[in-house]
């Protein structure tokens, strides 16, 4: 069993990161509802790291008066996104409207610095260069840490950095695409969403693995799939249990034969669905850490249990099909 630590290093972050961010797109936060209770908690548990975007409604607004009443800014690794499409499709990845969302994110949570500062979508349009330039710009400035991309190629990561070292300057050092334990079978909002699940996917990992490039996972639990919610034997379960953008990305055969296998060896080892999913993980040679958002403050001490879970490589390739079954 590989032994996993509660913390990371990011480089160009200047603290132990928890592997475990809290992500803030959900409910209550997105409508701008105050929930300190369930931040404190957060914390509490040893959480440093709240995963965020400047187009998350107001969720940055939320964490900015929870930190102001708490006075813990110190404490967190604060992570946030830019240059998403506007709601037309249009790209948004130049400086200047990389600048607009970090000055409205610096606003609604209330600090002149973002630990970790992601380009929410690529434009391959875009030269990789004139992009390093800009975050280096935002880094010497000291708004930001560390920076690289959410949903970008590891082929386009690659092309930024090796203009940065040929250069002389700060390469991407994070990256943030859809990996867990279920495939992502489909783009579940548009605009150039990136997996680097599936079998599909292997050079992609293959890439992480050499690099050991920090990976923050998005909808690392299958936005749900592995929530509890959903039950293989039960189908309903799956539309009643999963939003929309859900269905569309994670629900076919092979992922509910993943949640089945999970189900039966979370009952042998006396585990959650979700432990076990998150265990999967944080048990791959990826250097991951994981995004799980979530109301409930007793599921927050269940998930940091997953890291004291024994699983052997070869229940984690039975989880995940391997060897490849026809479903």
């Amino acid at each position: 069993m590989q032994k996993i630590e509660m913390y990371g290093e990011i480089p160009y972050v200047g603290k132990p990161v928890s592997r475990i961010f809290f992500g803030t797109a959900i409910a209550p936060f997105l409508a701008g509802e105050d929930r300190d209770d369930l931040l404190d908690q957060v914390l509490k548990s040893g959480i440093n790291g709240f995963d965020m975007a400047q187009n998350y409604q107001q969720a940055e607004k939320v964490i900015g008066r929870w930190m102001e009443r708490r006075g813990c800014r110190g404490k967190l690794v604060l992570l946030s996104k830019c240059g998403h499409p506007d709601s037309s499709g249009i790209k948004r990845i130049n400086e200047a409207e990389i600048r607009k969302d970090f000055a409205e994110s610096s606003s609604s949570l209330q600090t002149d610095y973002i630990d970790i500062y992601l380009l929410h979508r690529d434009d391959p349009s875009v030269p990789a260069g004139t992009i390093v330039e800009t975050m280096n710009a935002l880094h010497a400035e000291g708004k930001i840490g560390a920076f690289g991309g959410s949903n970008w190629t590891h082929k386009r990561v690659e092309e930024a950095n090796e203009y940065a070292y040929a250069h002389g300057l700060i390469p991407f050092s994070v990256s943030s695409p859809n990996f867990g334990l279920a495939e992502q079978i489909s783009d579940l909002w548009g605009g150039g969403c990136v997996s680097i699940s599936g079998p599909q996917n292997t050079d992609a990992r293959e890439w992480y693995i050499r690099t050991q490039m920090p990976v923050i996972a998005y909808s690392s639990l299958g936005r749900g799939l592995f929530s509890g919610r959903v039950s293989s034997l039960n189908p309903k379960s799956v539309t009643d249990g999963m939003d929309s953008y859900a269905v569309k990305g994670y629900a076919s055969p092979k992922n509910l034969e993943r949640l089945r296998r999970c189900e039966i060896l979370a009952a042998q080892k006396g585990v959650t669905v979700s432990q076990l999913a998150l265990r999967w993980i944080f048990n791959q040679k990826i250097n991951t850490f994981a995004v799980v958002g979530t109301q409930n403050q007793s599921r927050i001490r269940e998930n940091l249990e997953s890291f004291r879970i024994d699983l052997s490589q070869t229940e984690a390739e039975y989880l995940n099909l391997e060897p490849e079954e026809p479903i």
